[in-house]
């Protein structure tokens, strides 16, 4: 399916892309996240996925190569949750991956039937044991290119 006026994109976001929003004053991860809580995105989130995220954007080398203070970065991930759409995971298909910490991500796609996973790390999703056809595993870049 492809990007229409007035359609609002389901999409997972992984950690690693918000991570690099944090660092990079430019770029695509930096540009869906703005799109993200702007509401042009729905981005589906699960407790385990908000407690990764606020672990590692809370590690004082990604606040200190951010320049936001615990203050600001707590506003942004407080907002950021605020308009994501929340789930519950019940069901989990492990072992799937070989990096055992991004399941919680993919089982989140999944239990969400969303059909874009937005990551960094495209090269550990596709080496999956466990293949979901309707789910794709795209970088920002691609997900601005095709849904803007």
């Amino acid at each position: 399916m492809r990007y229409h006026q007035g359609m609002t994109q389901r999409i997972v976001l992984d950690t690693n892309v918000l991570i690099a929003a944090l660092l990079g004053p430019r770029g695509a991860s930096r540009q869906v996240v703005r799109a993200s809580l702007q509401g042009r995105y729905h981005v589906m989130m699960s407790t385990s996925l908000a407690l990764e995220s606020e672990e590692v954007a809370n590690r004082e080398e990604i606040i200190a190569q951010s320049g936001l203070s615990r203050e600001r970065l707590e506003t942004l991930l407080d907002a950021l949750f605020h308009v994501c759409h929340w789930h519950c995971v019940y069901y989990t298909w492990r072992p799937n991956l070989p990096d055992e910490g991004d399941n919680h991500v993919l089982e989140l796609a999944v239990a969400s039937g969303v059909p874009l996973l937005v990551t960094h790390n495209q090269a550990d999703f596709h080496r999956a044991e466990l293949r979901f056809p309707w789910l794709r595993i795209v970088t920002p870049d691609v997900l601005l290119k095709e849904y803007p």
